[in-house]
């Protein structure tokens, strides 16, 4: 742990105290004192970016002069849309239209003020995160990639409960980067009706991309009416059952392979993962619910409930099974 700690008059900040992580690959990563948790693994930052978004989302799917539409929710530092940006080609690249969700501006100004972050990329995308920082948006006539057609991006600051509902009425998604603290800690982000309206934004063929492999954040995924797939580890990152999910809304044109960069089906282990207490939902009825509230209304329900413990599950799968945040 080193570099920058916030001051005192900023636990008043939605994040409270942000404290610097140098992660297993050598990239910048903060720590949260109001969720108790830090922004990425501590396997690497960049590596969990270009495994657990860049790469299951294809995006080679994309042709120049079409748009790729991407929603960024818990923009944080901003590693997950940069390595998305910088994947894209200089020539020939969609047209890259972009909105981000974030509560807090201070991670993403802490990012650009650390050199070895600003090093990671190329000089379109540091271009488009200072104008994120500095206007919120960012327009240019160069497209996705720095070449072509034309793209632009705009931040929406604040919960984003309630900033969802800002974004262009009928606009359909085909990427949603969806990393917000854990379920366990910041289950208002996580609930039945958040993941619903998420997926209510996905244009068919959209994939929403995650490394929560929570049983609720699922099993609400799947009745959203999504198809999910298990995300495999990023490189250096533990071997474990999953490492993330990854949603799509049904594309009749062009139905989601079994296997593919990044991802596998869903185990029987899995499956069954699905049928445990584990997987109550997290509910927000109001959209307006703290996470005592909605932690309260699930252990209710949990208790209640006559599925299968999850201890139980993870006693019959073990030495597969290993404990894990949200459940």
């Amino acid at each position: 742990m080193s570099g920058y700690v916030a001051d005192p008059g900023e636990r008043q900040h939605p994040l409270g105290e942000l404290t610097s992580l140098c992660t297993g690959d050598g990239s910048l990563s903060l720590h949260s004192s109001c969720f108790d948790e830090a922004f990425h693994s501590s396997a690497g930052a960049l590596a969990e970016a270009k495994a657990k978004f860049v790469a299951p989302a294809q995006i080679t799917r994309f042709r120049s002069g079409t748009p790729l539409r991407v929603l960024d929710v818990c923009v944080g530092l901003g590693y997950n849309s940069a390595a998305l940006m910088a994947e894209l080609p200089l020539q020939g690249a969609p047209d890259l239209q972009w909105w981000g969700l974030e509560l807090d501006p201070r991670p993403l100004t802490l990012a650009l003020q650390h050199h070895g972050f600003s090093t990671l990329w190329p000089a379109h995308v540091l271009e488009r995160l200072q104008a994120l920082r500095d206007h919120g948006h960012w327009t240019d006539a160069s497209g996705g990639g720095g070449g072509g057609g034309g793209g632009g991006g705009r931040m929406l600051w604040g919960d984003a409960r309630t900033q969802l509902k800002q974004l262009p009425k009928g606009w359909a998604v085909d990427l949603i980067l969806m990393d917000a603290f854990s379920p366990g800690r910041c289950p208002e982000l996580w609930s039945e009706e958040f993941l619903a309206a998420l997926a209510a934004q996905l244009a068919p063929g959209g994939r929403l991309l995650t490394y929560s492999r929570a049983a609720a954040v699922r099993a609400s995924l799947r009745r959203a009416g999504l198809e999910l797939r298990s995300l495999l580890p990023a490189p250096g990152q533990r071997q474990e059952w999953s490492s993330g999910t990854l949603a799509e809304r049904h594309a009749a044109s062009s139905p989601l392979a079994n296997h593919g960069p990044g991802w596998q089906p869903l185990s029987l282990m899995e499956e069954e993962h699905l049928s445990t207490r584990a997987a109550i939902a997290y509910r927000d009825p109001t959209g307006q619910e703290t996470a005592l509230m909605i932690h309260q209304r699930r252990q209710a329900e949990q208790q209640a409930c006559p599925w299968e413990s999850t201890s139980s599950w993870q006693r019959r799968w073990a030495p597969f099974t290993r404990p894990q945040a949200g459940t």
